[in-house]
């Protein structure tokens, strides 16, 4: 078998485990626990995230994929004659297949936005027809922090979704696959940026950031949750070994290893950043403030770019591309990745 070992810039998805985060896995690995949750690392690892999201944290569950953290959230608080309303951008909408609406049976309401982020005068036209029986019942406002544009909704503006909500008794919901990437940019604690600023229920990644696998939901609201563990286990989410799951998070928070990868995949972001933006032909669409660079290049160059540093086109009408950095980047990778995509512009 053979490995490629050129970091590319598709997905933070495609980097390896932190070692920290591996040898987790390891210690775990040792005499024989209760499956399903019921053994100790699965409770010191509750313990923890409830101590970084505080006292709002009421419930927190594991599970196995971000997908299925986000349609477990959604499940836990619609109905199928609810609606859920999204950026157009938003994974839940462009990335899981339809899965939110197959397993929920909801309407997902997406609204155009330049940079990812909704804002409470675009939800507004939408929230009428409440009580009225021929229309979808709108239900939850979901939002992903960073946005799927690499960019970061700030504290004061999460609060102003989360009163909006609140003002016609909806959700607020979170996509967090990469929270750790926005509470670095934002220089916050994961509770600030959550519960303090009015989240009703969380989808909180590790896999993005270093983990090998397993995500979590958490809830801030008490009395929502209360049908979850059956939801979870009817989707197919329960994992039997779930300590190995939880073995990582607790790794993964205790040691600040969140922190630290993701510190650096943001600084690798901007990094690129600096090195790309100066050349002729790439202009820079979003603005930098997480782990993703957005970018318009020529079209000839994108296919060549990416057989040597493989990426994703973001769209393809106007050649967009997409570049991620993961928490093994280099300076290296990026000098390369710089060098050549100069040398196809010359």
């Amino acid at each position: 078998m053979t490995t490629n070992p050129k970091r590319g810039f598709a997905s933070d998805n495609n980097a390896g485990i932190h070692p920290l985060l591996l040898e987790a896995i390891g210690k775990a690995n040792s005499g024989h626990e209760i499956a399903y949750g019921d053994d100790p690392y699965t409770a010191a690892a509750i313990k923890t995230i409830k101590k970084l999201f505080g006292d709002k944290t009421s419930e927190v569950f594991f599970v196995l994929t971000g997908t299925g953290a986000n349609v477990l959230s959604l499940s836990s608080v619609a109905r199928s004659y609810n609606a859920v309303i999204c950026a157009d951008t938003a994974h839940i909408h462009t990335d899981e297949c339809g899965a939110p609406e197959k397993f929920t049976g909801c309407k997902l309401i997406s609204i155009s936005t330049p940079d990812g982020k909704l804002t409470p005068d675009a939800i507004r036209p939408h929230l009428q027809g409440f009580g009225f029986e021929h229309h979808v019942q709108i239900r939850v406002i979901s939002i992903s922090q960073p946005t799927e544009m690499g960019t970061v909704y700030t504290a004061q503006e999460i609060k102003a979704l989360s009163d909006l909500a609140k003002e016609y008794n909806l959700y607020l919901h979170m996509d967090g696959a990469r929270l750790a990437n926005a509470a670095v940019h934002l220089n916050m604690g994961f509770r600030e940026i959550t519960a303090d600023a009015g989240v009703d229920l969380l989808s909180f990644g590790g896999t993005k950031n270093g983990m090998l696998f397993g995500e979590s939901v958490l809830f801030f609201q008490p009395g929502i949750s209360d049908d979850f563990k059956y939801l979870r286990k009817q989707s197919m989410q329960l994992a039997s070994k779930m300590r190995f799951i939880s073995a990582q998070f607790e790794s993964y928070l205790s040691n600040k290893v969140w922190y630290i990868n993701a510190q650096h995949a943001n600084k690798m972001a901007q990094l690129l950043l600096k090195k790309v933006s100066v050349l002729p032909k790439v202009k820079i669409t979003q603005k930098v403030e997480a782990n993703a660079v957005f970018a318009i290049i020529p079209h000839e160059v994108i296919e060549p770019l990416q057989k040597k540093f493989f990426f994703y086109v973001w769209d393809e009408n106007r050649d967009e591309v997409r570049w991620m950095t993961s928490f093994d980047t280099t300076p290296e990778d990026i000098d390369g990745f710089a060098e050549h995509l100069a040398l196809l512009l010359s």
